[in-house]
């Protein structure tokens, strides 16, 4: 029997729903809570209860935290432990691992010339008050974050000390700020999936309010979309450099013309069926079955 092994968040959607398509498939389920694997450095065995992770086949990772933080990096070095031992990791950890990090993969992006908003790196105020400035509307986004939870607009006719003390506040908890132009979206932006690096479909995100972002977390909703031969390259030359076996491509077509927003560490399942009318779990449970025969 193929034992597989789903790394997610017990009880949460997507995470069940790749388990049940595993046991569908397998006969065997098993839900990992990262926080409760430990590793035994001496034997070389990662233990969850009474398994030893390390005489998996495989493993797919459908979430590795509820948030992204400095914390799931730790995470996911663990995996590369089962990964020496011969365990397949979907998708494989240090791929993972360079898309956690919003600057790590802004930098990726930008070294293979994909279009993204103008952006701005800096631990400095005064730069980044300048840099509001030039945008006229800012988005400050945290290094570790989905969602856009943590993200907030900051507009240049802000008066000044309030926008140094916003900034302040921010850079409190965020020393390396993330400076992202605001640019004018038509109310919406796009999930590219990929599976294998093969495109699969895309859906639309579309705001249901008078949010500044499309997130479902801030009210959006899911809509089927038919993206252009255009996009479709575009995507698929974001998410090319890094390898991952699943993953979604957030592009929008903006007043500059189309740009990546970024490349997730996961994708998202529920965009999937909404918007395209796929089941991905199932999808990728037997995408992982052939690559292990």
């Amino acid at each position: 029997m193929i034992k597989i092994g789903v790394i997610g968040l017990p009880g949460q959607w997507s995470t069940e729903v790749l388990a049940d398509a595993v046991q569908e498939k397998t006969g065997f389920r098993l839900v990992i809570d990262m926080q409760q694997v430990w590793l035994d450095l001496e034997t070389g065995c990662l233990y969850f209860q009474d398994y030893n992770l390390c005489e998996f086949d495989a493993l797919i990772v459908k979430k590795i935290g509820a948030t992204y933080s400095p914390n799931a990096l730790d995470r996911l070095e663990l995996l590369r432990i089962a990964e020496q031992a011969g365990v397949r990791v979907f998708s494989p950890a240090l791929n993972i691992l360079r898309l956690i990090d919003r600057l790590s993969c802004t930098v990726t992006l930008r070294n293979h010339d994909i279009p993204m908003p103008p952006t701005t790196l800096t631990e400095d105020v005064d730069a980044a008050l300048a840099t509001v400035r030039a945008y006229e509307s800012a988005v400050f986004k945290p290094l570790y974050s989905t969602k856009a939870r943590g993200m907030f607009v900051l507009d240049a006719d802000t008066p000044e000390t309030e926008m140094r003390q916003q900034i302040e506040a921010f850079q409190d908890s965020h020393p390396m700020m993330y400076i992202q132009q605001k640019l004018a979206l038509p109310g919406q932006d796009l999930g590219m999936v990929f599976l294998g690096g093969e495109y699969i479909g895309a859906y639309a995100r579309v705001s249901q309010s008078d949010a500044w972002n499309t997130t479902i977390h801030s009210g959006g909703a899911y809509a089927a979309y038919q993206a252009s031969k255009a996009l479709i390259d575009l995507a698929y030359r974001a998410q090319k450099p890094f390898g991952m076996d699943f993953t979604t491509v957030d592009v929008a077509e903006s007043e500059i013309g189309p740009i990546v927003f970024e490349v997730s560490a996961f994708g998202g399942f529920r965009g999937v069926k909404e918007g395209i009318g796929l089941n991905a779990a199932e999808l990728y449970v037997d995408y992982a079955m052939k690559a292990l025969e």
